[in-house]
């Protein structure tokens, strides 16, 4: 009896989103281009977003890292683990490129939304130099230059983790600040089914409603690709950490973890179901309680899988080749890092496109688009996501504790 209603709390809003796109949808098809008249309350929508982006980002990111803690042993399992939560990831990541090379998820549809290109085109090192460093403060206050605000924030949580006692005041108020943003965007999140609705009218009364066909191509592209991803890409980890052994006691042990993600949406409403099977598996208490709970943050494999499907798409519609070994290997690390930025935020998901539409200098038109393919493709999302903290456990006990760390006797370390 208590399931339906769970199902509801955890998935409600992402259904109201659905109905209020399709509604929008529906009214964007009856006006045709009379829809224009409703994109303004979707440029509010999107430009609440917009706002809030670059001191979501900063208060996120320097509160994480000002909140690490140092120790012989918690220092090598922090640093294995986001070895480990990086190459899964990455790896995640290049698995769905050779995906959609193979099936391109906007294949047959074109759009027209204006884009600027540049006049000329920089060299690598230029690329590098402009996107992770700005020339003064000021600049770091602009959602363009969102690769260098996160350089920033990073060096601003090192400094003041390393600063000690005299900083706690300076680290609390970035705890205080993460949490005060992440409440905005929840006050934002009221508005978003009237705002996408909106753009949504809008979109398909111009557009065409030929972004319908391609959402449903997108979904029969990632849901078995998330699915093989889950059952041979964790099957080999779980190999590589304790053999035939391991693969088994995974299985056995995961899937109650597996149904709890897909059925909540919430990487940190499974942390608890992730936690028994940890146990069960036979991973150090002191790794499994660190990792898992950071990883239902900053380990999420699904959204990478689901970041490279997003940009493929929107190059699919614009027109753009999809192909070139520096635009893949920038898709694979702006995947990297919308796994990073959408750490525990309430509606963390379009901070993550909003940093794909930015990187890539997308008009903002493009933000709702990609936004609904966040909505459809949450559930196995969020399984890959959760569950991947696991076997990430499972990698780092490996290199840690040896052959036999599944049996038992490990010392606790200090």
């Amino acid at each position: 009896m208590n399931k339906p209603p769970g199902f509801i709390k955890n998935y409600g809003f992402s259904i109201v989103l659905v109905l209020s796109i399709l509604a929008g949808s529906c009214l964007g098809v009856v006006l045709k281009e009379n829809a224009r008249i409703l994109k303004p309350f979707g440029d509010i929508f999107l430009n609440l977003l917009f706002t809030i982006v670059v001191p979501l980002v900063f208060f996120s990111i320097s509160s994480a890292v000002a909140g690490m803690t140092t120790g012989q042993r918690l220092k090598a399992i922090m640093v294995w683990m986001l070895i480990v939560f990086s190459c899964t990831g990455a790896i995640a990541s290049l698995f769905m490129v050779l995906v959609v090379r193979l099936f391109p998820p906007a294949l047959g549809t074109s759009i027209h939304l204006p884009t600027v290109v540049p006049s000329s085109q920089p060299s690598v090192l230029e690329q590098i130099v402009k996107a992770v460093s700005v020339t003064d403060f000021a600049e770091l206050m602009s959602k363009k230059n969102m690769l260098a605000l996160i350089v920033f924030s990073v060096f601003v949580g090192l400094a003041a983790s390393a600063s000690g006692p005299k900083a706690r005041a300076f680290r609390d108020f970035l705890a205080a600040g993460h949490e005060v943003m992440g409440k905005v965007v929840s006050y934002v999140m009221f508005y978003a089914p009237i705002g996408l609705g909106a753009y949504f009218a809008y979109l398909v009364g111009t557009l065409g409603s030929q972004l319908v066909g391609s959402y449903m191509r997108v979904m029969v592209l990632y849901y078995p690709t998330a699915l093989i991803y889950f059952g041979v890409g964790f099957s080999f980890y779980s190999w590589l950490s304790a053999g035939v052994e391991g693969v088994k006691k995974f299985w056995s042990s995961i899937i109650p973890a597996a149904l709890t993600a897909w059925a909540t949406g919430s990487s940190v409403a499974t942390i608890p179901t992730n936690l028994a099977a940890a146990k069960r598996i036979g991973i150090p208490e002191d790794i499994r309680e660190v990792i898992i709970p950071v990883g239902a943050t900053i380990h999420m494999e699904g959204s990478c899988l689901a970041a490279i499907v997003k940009i493929a798409f929107l190059f699919g519609l614009m027109g753009m080749n999809f192909s070139g070994t520096g635009t893949l290997c920038s898709a694979v690390g702006i995947a990297l890092l919308c796994g990073v930025v959408m750490s525990g935020i309430p509606s963390g998901g379009f901070l993550g496109e909003m940093l794909i539409v930015t990187l890539y200098g997308f008009p903002i038109e493009a933000l709702p688009i990609i936004s609904m393919i966040g909505t459809l493709v949450d559930p196995p999302a969020t399984m890959v996501n959760a569950t991947g903290d696991t076997v990430a456990g499972m990698l780092v006990a490996r290199k840690l504790d040896g052959p036999g760390w599944d049996k038992g006797d490990i010392p606790d370390g200090g």
